[in-house]
Parts: C-alpha cells; structure tokens; sequence
C-alpha cells in the first residue's frame, strides 16, 4: 500500500554548494526519481555528507497519505534537519531496546502480570510527538510504554514501573498498562479497551473551554486499536466532538489484529479512517516517521483551528503478540512478520533515510546504537536497584484527602491493613 523503501531526496544545497558538480546534481535526480542504482546513491550521500547543521532535506512522501472528506491534504514534502532526524532515530532506537528488555525481564519473571509491547509501532508515538505541542493532551490503550517515553519519561521510570518499584512513574502502583505524566500532559494507558476515548475526549472539551478566544486550541488525542474501532463508546464520543466541534483526534492504530483476530475478520469497515462517516479522515503510513510527523502536523492545525474532530488511521504492525502471554504465532505465521521486519521496519527506513541523505554513515549509526544499548542497560540496572514501595505511606496516600489537595493525605481508621493473626485465610 505504502511505499516500502527510504523517502526520495531532493537535497537542498547551501548557496555555498550552489556550485556542485553536474554528477552531484544527476544523483540528486535519481534519488528524487527513486532511481538511483547503488553508486549514485553513494555519491549523492557523500556530497551531502559536508552540508552544515543548518542544512536541510527535503523527503519525498508521495503515496504517504490517503484523506476523508477533505479538500486540502498533509504536504508531500517534509523538510528536516539532520539534528531532527537523528534524534527520532535515537528516541525511536531506544523505544526499541527498551522493550526488547521488557521481553527478556518478563521471561526471566521480574515482570508480572499483563505487558504489551510496541516495538514495530515506533514511528507512530515518535512522530506524533514531534508534531505536538507540549501542552497537547494524550492518553492511549494499554500498549503505551514507548508513550510515556516519548512524553517526558525514562527507560529508568519506566521499567521501574514494570518491575513495580517506588521510583516508577507512578510509584509501582500502575505497573504496564497504567502510566501517567500530568506534567507533560500524558494522561496514561487505558487498561480497559477503548475507554481512553471519552477521557480523551474530556480533555478535549478542556482544551477548547480553556482556550483564547481567536487563538488556536490545544488538541487532545486518544489513541487505541483497530480491535477496538466498533465500540460504542467511540462512536458515542465521536458523536459529541462533532456536535461542539472539539479539538479531538480519533486516532486507530491500525496493527491489522485484534488480539488474535485479523481486521477482516472482525470489522465489516476496514477503512477506520472513514469511520467518522461525516468527519474528516487522514490514514497515515505509520512505519515511516516523516509521514506520521507532517500527518500529525497537518491534524493538529486543522482540528486546533476549530473545525472539528478528525480521524486518523496509523498503518502499522507489532512484532510481538498480542500481550506477552500471545505467542503472536497461532493467527500469524513467521513468515509475515519476517517479511514486514526485512521490507517496512521503521528503524530501518530511518538508517536507510539518514544514510541517503548523508546526515549519517554505517559506522556513525553503528556507535549511535552501541551508546543507546548501554544507556538501556544502565538505566535498567538504575531500576532494579529502587526499593519496593511500602505500605506506608504507599499504599494509603492519594486515596483521601484533609481537603488541602492531592498532598494532605488522610488515613482514616477504615482504611487499614488486614489482621493476619485473625484471618482463618492466613
């Protein structure tokens, strides 16, 4: 559906390099084109290896991007730096080793209880958090470590949730499914399917209450499956943000299985972009980062404007099953996910992108990848080493309040520990 191989180039020379060699430019061409054969692929990477760090370039997304209900569209084009595209890369390599370690802890059973991982998806949370402001709303299904990465939080307060450590982000109390960042406006995971989209959709409503008259609105957006696409409640939610016309953003992540069930299989519509009926809809190739960036860009401004809710469908797949307890292989065969792996990775396409335009050689993102696993393994080992929380104060703040706020915490006298000595189950 979407093109598979790295966006063409068209690369934007500094006056400076005004003067550059006809066979610089013929490569150029190529590479525009999608034509370019191994060796002049090579020379275009090396003239544009010496651009300065204020030197852009700008990649091909044709084919990116199909719309609903609209009469304007994302750009075809994206401009980027190479600060900008390798630090994706890094977020997005981080995202990948981070849970690569969660599949290891999990089997080695210093994870408990439900874990669903989203390497494969990486470009999806990366690059719309690229194109968000940090006083944008986002809340997600359960499927939300790399999330709350990406707004605000570490590989350390991430795994020290999952190992259910106080120094978690949310203190070992929320454990995978359950991470929460106010600060940066990441309302958490969802533990029930699809419920994150009438809260999602009160954070809308919030925005647009709170906004300037004549300014732009924040947006809010709820991510959640394509598992979870026909629910009530979404159709319900949507209903609302288009009656006010609410900053919100319907956003499928569409893996192509819900659970164990193919999207064939259990949607009769499986153009969730056009699900909105009336309502505008984008989808979105959501293995490659530059698309899901200028996309998101293209969303924002046209919901933050006021006109509406949108919908938004990311094409993209997981790697791993469902959950960690779904060995992804009994309603897939190896081969598919092989195939996806060698033809659509979205870190491999950002290496491929990084290299074709000269921002990176081999060698660079070889180091690059190196000094990511070790950060990883530090940041892990920094987890492990946090103390479990401790019934007091624990397990009883946040539950009561004197009436000063989330700090004055009451403990009333109902709220106690069990007594063992008279428990006949102990």
């Amino acid at each position: 559906m979407f093109a598979a191989r790295a966006a063409s180039l068209m690369l934007r020379r500094s006056a400076a390099a005004a003067s550059s060699s006809s066979a610089s430019a013929a490569a150029a061409s190529a590479l525009r084109n999608g034509l370019a054969n191994s060796a002049t692929t090579s020379n275009a990477s090396d003239s544009a290896r010496f651009m300065s760090t204020e030197d852009v370039a700008t990649f091909d997304l044709t084919g990116s991007f199909e719309t609903h209900n609209l009469e304007t569209a994302p750009n075809d084009t994206i401009d980027m730096s190479k600060e900008e595209l390798l630090s994706h890369f890094e977020l997005m390599y981080t995202m990948r080793r981070m849970e690569i370690t969660c599949d290891n802890e999990y089997k080695a059973r210093a994870i408990r209880g439900f874990c669903h991982l989203y390497d494969g998806q990486e470009a999806v949370a990366t690059g719309i958090n690229s194109a968000f402001d940090p006083e944008d709303s986002w809340i997600t299904s359960y499927r939300c470590h790399c999330t709350a990465l990406a707004r605000g939080g570490s590989v350390e307060s991430v795994l020290g949730e999952l190992f259910g450590n106080v120094d978690g982000q949310t203190q070992g109390k929320g454990g995978s499914m359950h991470f929460y960042n106010k600060a940066h406006n990441f309302f958490g995971g969802q533990g029930i399917v699809g419920a994150q989209v009438p809260v999602g959709l009160g954070l809308a409503f919030a925005n647009h209450y709170n906004a300037a008259p004549g300014q732009p609105m924040q947006v809010a957006i709820a991510c959640y499956g394509d598992g979870a696409a026909n629910q009530g409640q979404i159709w319900e939610s949507a209903n609302m943000a288009s009656l006010w016309n609410l900053p919100m953003i319907f956003c499928i992540e569409n893996n192509h299985y819900g659970m164990g069930t193919s999207m064939d299989r259990h949607s009769s519509h499986s153009d969730y972009y056009k699900m909105g009926n009336h309502i505008p809809g984008v989808r979105i190739d959501g293995m490659n980062v530059l698309a899901v960036k200028e996309g998101m860009r293209f969303v924002k401004e046209y919901v933050g404007s006021g006109k509406g809710p949108m919908y938004v469908e990311m094409m993209t797949y997981r790697y791993h099953g469902h959950s960690m307890s779904d060995p992804g292989t009994t309603y897939r065969n190896r081969e598919e996910i092989a195939l996806t792996r060698s033809t659509r990775d979205p870190l491999e396409f950002v290496k491929r992108t990084l290299m074709d335009a000269g921002f990176a050689d081999a060698e660079e993102i070889k180091e690059t990848e190196k000094r990511i696993r070790k950060d990883v393994a530090a940041q892990v080992k920094q987890a492990k080493a946090s103390p479990k929380p401790t019934i007091e104060p624990h397990l009883f703040n946040y539950v009561y309040t004197s009436g000063g706020g989330k700090e004055e915490n009451e403990h009333p006298p109902h709220i106690r520990m069990p007594d063992f000595a008279k428990s006949k189950n102990y």
